[in-house]
């Protein structure tokens, strides 16, 4: 009997010591992943709440040739407006969600990568007719402690899509 005591009595001991598991980067990415989605359908039905955003939410400019090397998000609202009223948006797959990580520690912090392919529509005017691209995407989203986004990137060949949207005209938009 003192046996089994003593065994049971070293078995709570033991599992007692056991480090208990982190799985706050776990959660947070699991809740930063439905912004996301939400932001990519805002987005694409042009209704954006921004209120998902930091107030010091920055976007890093990864265009090349760029005049500034990132974004406010009164710069992204003034954007967004902009793009809305030349083209359509349609996100053609299930966004590919990722966890991302720290960059200087290498662990998962909550935040939160996306491939995804779009489809850009420009639309028909009374001298032209609409026409599409599809461009394929990576971006990434970071958080502040209270879940809204604060840093954003996308990568893409805007600068291509362009180019075959106005393939016989002068008119760009920029991005």
């Amino acid at each position: 009997m003192k046996k089994i005591i003593s065994t049971l009595l070293f078995a709570i001991l033991f599992i007692g010591c056991q480090e208990k598991v982190d799985n706050s980067a776990q959660e947070a990415f699991e809740k930063n992943s439905k912004t996301v989605l939400l932001n990519i359908e805002s987005w694409q039905n042009e209704s954006m709440d921004y209120s998902m955003y930091s107030k010091d939410f920055i976007m890093l400019e990864t265009g090349v040739g760029t005049e500034k090397d990132s974004l406010t998000l009164d710069d992204i609202i003034a954007n967004d407006k902009k793009m809305w009223e030349y083209y359509d948006f349609k996100i053609l797959n299930t966004p590919v969600l990722l966890p991302g990580v720290n960059p200087d520690t290498k662990m998962p912090d909550g935040s939160v990568r996306h491939y995804s392919t779009w489809q850009v529509t420009l639309s028909a005017t009374d001298s032209t007719e609409s026409k599409s691209g599809n461009i394929k995407l990576y971006e990434s989203f970071d958080f502040d402690a209270d879940g809204k986004i604060l840093y954003q990137q996308v990568y893409g060949d805007f600068k291509g899509l362009m180019m075959q949207l106005h393939d016989d005209d002068n008119t760009v938009v920029d991005e």
